[in-house]
């Protein structure tokens, strides 16, 4: 009963920390939390410690040894994301039933939303790649190549993790100097997810746009999905729910084609052609001939109806 009281904060500074963990409208970019478990060497320690690199500086590290199991008893490695306040983890560990494994996840209030666990097949730290590397604070432009991503709900959450793990803050507009990396993702036919990491180099082409070429900078990875643990569909949608505050209102009759033009609809309601006041053009004046024809006509109309009348009457 202890661990569920509520504390209240004794300091400023308490009550600050406090206040930032609690929901906002606009939320920050979180940290992401580098955990490693009992046993941790080779090629996962290598891999974490090149994500931590393309991670900076949203990331927060432990380097003590902890004997966590996600799968069996994750209580643990909650506690450390609530203490260390960080919504994404990664958790790296080596056995001999399980070796080379790393496990993402995210957190979603205070519980783990989804974890996978990807064994590491083969990998290429960024450090055995002699090219010039790229900036600290770069964001990566992420692509994922293949149609299996989309075929399973455990593929689906994997890609939106892995954009989860490497996206950094948001960004109104994009500078073509700017995009200077990019991680490309492959999901090969026997569910492999191969991890590819190049650096674009912007070359003349005689052209306003200029040549594009890529060099691979490291990480490269080919990992296999081994063990998931995905939240509900009911879970997930309450974890990307967003308030109505920041709800784009929909517009009316507006429709949008694949140019991305923007087309709309006016409802008038019925209109008097008869009553429509026309501006004066000289063009549309009547010639002296019309005016005299219309007169004779209007005469003419005149004594049919006279006689008319006469006829009528006797």
């Amino acid at each position: 009963m202890s661990l569920m009281r509520i504390r209240k904060p004794k300091t400023r500074k308490g009550k600050q920390v406090l206040m930032a963990r609690e929901p906002q409208l606009v939320e920050p970019t979180r940290n992401m939390l580098f955990v490693d478990g009992r046993k941790c060497g080779g090629d996962v320690k290598s891999c974490m410690k090149d994500f931590q690199q393309l991670r900076k500086p949203l990331l927060k590290v432990l380097n003590r040894k902890n004997d966590i199991t996600p799968f069996d008893d994750p209580s643990s490695l909650e506690f450390l994301t609530m203490k260390n306040d960080c919504a994404l983890f990664a958790f790296g560990s080596t056995s001999k039933k399980r070796p080379n494994n790393l496990v993402l996840g995210r957190i979603f209030e205070n519980e783990i939303l989804d974890m996978i666990e990807l064994g590491i097949k083969q990998y290429n730290a960024m450090s055995e790649y002699k090219t010039e590397k790229i900036g600290t604070n770069v964001k990566p432009c992420l692509i994922f190549n293949g149609p299996r991503w989309n075929q399973t709900d455990e593929l689906r959450r994997l890609r939106n993790l892995l954009i989860d793990t490497f996206q950094k803050d948001k960004v109104e507009a994009i500078r073509l100097q700017g995009i200077e990396h990019v991680i490309s993702f492959t999901c090969t036919e026997d569910l492999s997810i191969m991890m590819r990491s190049y650096k674009i180099m912007l070359k003349k082409s005689g052209q306003r746009t200029p040549r594009i070429e890529l060099a691979e900078i490291g990480p490269s990875a080919d990992f296999s999905i081994r063990r998931t643990k995905i939240a509900s569909e009911d879970l997930y949608k309450q974890a990307r729910k967003q308030p109505k505050q920041l709800q784009a209102k929909k517009k009316k009759n507006l429709t949008y084609d694949e140019m991305g033009n923007t087309h709309g609809r006016v409802h008038l309601g019925k209109q008097n052609v008869t009553k429509i006041q026309t501006r004066r053009v000289k063009g549309l004046k009547k010639t002296p001939e019309e005016k005299r024809e219309g007169r004779q006509k209007k005469k003419e109309l005149l004594k049919t109806a006279a006689r008319d009348l006469l006829i009528n009457s006797e």
